[in-house]
C-alpha cells in the first residue's frame, strides 16, 4: 500500500466517524468521492479541517457564517457538492 493510499483511507476513517450525525453523511460522501482526486496539498488541508469542531464546519458548509482561511475554498467545495446532488442520500 502507498503512502497516498494510506493517508486516503486514514482520511476517510475521519470523515466517517465524526461527532454529529450530520457532518458524518456529508463528510463520507466527500471524501469517497472527491479524496482521491485531490493534491497532496488538498489532502493535507482536508486533514487539518478535520481537526476544527464538527458545530463550526456544519455552520460553514451551510453558510451559517464564512469559513475561515484557509479553509474557505474546500469549504465552499464541500458546501457546492452538497448542494449539487453530488452528495444525495
Amino acid at each position: 500500500m502507498t503512502d497516498r493510499e494510506i493517508t486516503l483511507r486514514r482520511l476517510h476513517m475521519r470523515s466517517i466517524r465524526r461527532g454529529m450525525k450530520e457532518m458524518d453523511l456529508i463528510l463520507t460522501r466527500f471524501a469517497e468521492e472527491t479524496l482521491p482526486g485531490l493534491d497532496d496539498e488538498g489532502l493535507a488541508l482536508y486533514e487539518q479541517m478535520l481537526s476544527e469542531n464538527d458545530q463550526d464546519l456544519y455552520i460553514w458548509i451551510t453558510g451559517q457564517q464564512p469559513a475561515p482561511e484557509p479553509f474557505t475554498a474546500l469549504i465552499a467545495q464541500i458546501a457546492e457538492a452538497t448542494r449539487g446532488g453530488l452528495i444525495a442520500s
